[in-house]
């Protein structure tokens, strides 16, 4: 391909490149559709063994009669006769989105169903319900994008009676600047052209006019998520429901003589001590923490002891086996867990519940985020995901080597440009769980005191 157009190229014999004149024959083909690219290709290809063919004669060597047979030349033009008025009619947007949804191939969980229905609706307001796919161009795609563009913030609970596409007009007149962000228009975007380049599979269209296509982010990545700063966790771990409260449900906020150990008081813990995601602790049963070598461990994976598990990983990197930090057994998680054992409770964190979109994290965030409003821990960067990037940045003091950071928090190793993944590391089975409960020892924190979570320890 050159700029926008897709060439054939063919190589020329060796016999014939002085009569030919060059080493290489380059032929456009018009076209900017790889399937259309294709089919003409054939086309070409004959033409050009006509070209060496009639060369051969030119110089005598032996001839293929049935390759000195006329071709058209290229690019070839087809009139195509219009459709036969019983042709099927072609599907529209709304039939080929619906088809995709339901296409049993897809192993999506409850989230990636819930963000490709937000798109259906978003993509169905702009585009319409009866638009014949085929006719869904790159300008409607760019139209889409300026609706997602001018689209406030929740705006189907701010405006039910209005479609998205008037709700955008309004914002934009209006001046409004509490919109969606470049990362959720990009989300909607990207979900699109997976319709788009499953229609294209299943020879419904014949390009993605959506390819490509995306809006700029002010925001770097690193920048969209910050570590809790110090203060912020000395503000969580001295919030009454870890030195006092009246109790572990409403009256967390509010200074009592209870202190109930559960899943509000634990998950915070492992995440800062283990570095976990908020939905692999979340999720965890009672039979992941194990010992492995004679050392406790968090086991993190998503298989299950009952069929029925609702566990679920964020990258086959995810699973992994975490050696329980010294102050977390300290603080008297093994005996928490002994308890649960012997509750005979299968979820380590069974109060827990799952959230609309079939995760336990929904609305353990939920309530994480009230939390720390009412603790005075809040800030608009920092969420509960800030504290696998304190934990990383205590690894990082810590010295502990790289590859044994990134198998402790479950990250990926980065590839491709820039990157530093090489085939050596598919190779072993990964480090032993000595050498990982030596890295995770050394993680400290020397300017939050947690003392007073010992002197209440019950």
């Amino acid at each position: 391909m050159r700029g926008k157009r897709y060439y054939f190229r063919r190589r020329v014999p060796a016999s014939l490149v002085a009569t030919v004149g060059r080493r290489e024959i380059w032929r456009s083909l018009e076209t900017d559709s790889l399937t259309t690219a294709q089919r003409r290709s054939h086309q070409v290809a004959a033409t050009i063994e006509h070209e060496f063919e009639m060369a051969r004669q030119r110089i005598g060597f032996s001839l293929d009669s049935n390759l000195l047979l006329k071709t058209p030349s290229v690019p070839l033009i087809i009139e195509v006769p219009p459709p036969a008025e019983s042709a099927a009619p072609r599907p529209s947007f709304r039939q080929v989105y619906d088809a995709y949804m339901s296409d049993p191939t897809h192993d999506w969980s409850p989230r990636t169903r819930l963000a490709y229905e937000t798109t259906r609706r978003l993509a169905l307001a702009v585009f319409g319900d009866e638009t014949p796919i085929h006719s869904i161009n790159r300008a409607r795609c760019r139209a889409f994008i300026e609706t997602l563009r001018w689209l406030p913030r929740n705006a189907s609970k701010r405006f039910p009676d209005m479609s998205p596409v008037d709700v955008a007009e309004r914002a934009k007149a209006n001046g409004l600047t509490d919109l969606i962000s470049a990362a959720n228009i990009n989300t909607y975007v990207n979900k699109l052209c997976g319709v788009l380049n499953w229609a294209i599979k299943e020879e419904l269209i014949d390009r993605n006019p959506a390819a490509g296509l995306k809006v700029p982010d002010p925001t770097q990545r690193r920048d969209k998520r910050e570590p809790f700063t110090t203060q912020q966790l000395q503000a969580i771990f001295s919030a009454p429901l870890y030195v006092g409260c009246q109790d572990d449900g409403h009256g967390y906020a509010r200074p009592g003589s209870n202190r109930p150990r559960n899943a509000r008081f634990w998950i915070p813990l492992i995440s800062l001590f283990a570095g976990l995601r908020l939905n692999e602790a979340c999720q965890l049963d009672v039979a992941d923490i194990r010992m492995v070598e004679g050392v406790a461990c968090f086991t993190i994976t998503a298989m299950a002891t009952t069929p029925d598990t609702d566990k679920r990983l964020k990258t086959a990197s995810s699973e992994r086996l975490i050696p329980i930090h010294p102050e977390l057994l300290a603080l008297g998680f093994m005996e928490f867990v002994a308890q649960r054992a012997k509750a005979g409770e299968t979820k380590l964190f069974a109060e827990v519940s799952l959230g609309a979109t079939g995760y336990r994290s929904a609305t353990f965030s939920a309530w994480f985020a009230r939390f720390c409003a009412k603790a005075g821990a809040s800030s608009r960067k920092t969420c509960f995901h800030s504290f696998r990037h304190v934990f990383r940045d205590a690894l990082r003091e810590a010295r502990v080597d790289r590859d044994i950071a990134l198998a402790l928090g479950g990250w990926s190793r980065p590839s491709g440009a820039g990157g530093s993944a090489s085939v050596s590391d598919a190779y072993g089975s990964g480090y032993k769980i000595g050498t990982l409960l030596e890295a995770i020892s050394r993680v400290r924190y020397p300017d939050l005191d947690l003392a007073i979570l010992h002197l209440v320890k019950s």
